[in-house]
């Protein structure tokens, strides 16, 4: 699904399940300093992914998360995660993403975010994807302005990451802002 220059994303199938340890397992650190995973060793394990890719399968039959690998194209690594969770009725959602500390740099998280995009406007028709970005974050809040999204104002205490509250910049794009 959606091919750029270095990278594509796609769905996660069960035979994802390793590499998603492998790759959750390198960034442990990096991971759960930005985002609300779980820092319980019980998650870092293959079970635990392979119940966690199941439950993206669940999710996306309910429309309420589209999550999906991205992977290198030249040797089909997968080096990141990304995501969009939609919350009720509306039709909006929130777009979250993580990448190799080893691929940082390199534009992958933009391609990957451009990519997202298509299928969220073109693909599963929201009018509106809201990203939140801590403001130490400074490479991932540049990926969103490179994407085309507008900075909202600070959401404060927005998340709990690693027991603590974590304000947040929203972004947003609109659709027909996108192109």
């Amino acid at each position: 699904m959606g091919q750029k220059n270095n990278i594509y994303i796609r769905e996660f199938v069960t035979d994802d399940a390793e590499s998603l340890l492998e790759l959750n397992l390198a960034n442990r650190t990096i991971f759960e300093a930005i985002t609300p995973v779980s820092n319980d060793d019980s998650f870092y394990i293959l079970d635990a992914h392979l119940k966690l890719i199941e439950g993206w399968k669940q999710a996306k039959k309910l429309g309420s998360r589209y999550d999906f690998g991205i992977f290198e194209s030249g040797n089909n690594k997968l080096i990141g995660m990304i995501a969009l969770y939609k919350f009720g009725a509306s039709e909006k959602c929130v777009l979250g993403y993580s990448l190799d500390k080893g691929h940082h740099g390199k534009g992958y998280a933009t391609e990957a975010v451009r990519l997202i995009l298509e299928i969220a406007f073109k693909e599963l028709g929201f009018h509106r994807v809201e990203a939140g970005v801590m403001p130490r974050n400074i490479g991932s809040a540049r990926v969103l302005e490179k994407s085309g999204f507008v900075k909202e104002g600070l959401l404060r205490d927005y998340l709990k990451i690693n027991g603590i509250w974590e304000d947040h910049y929203m972004f947003s794009i609109l659709e027909n802002e996108f192109y």
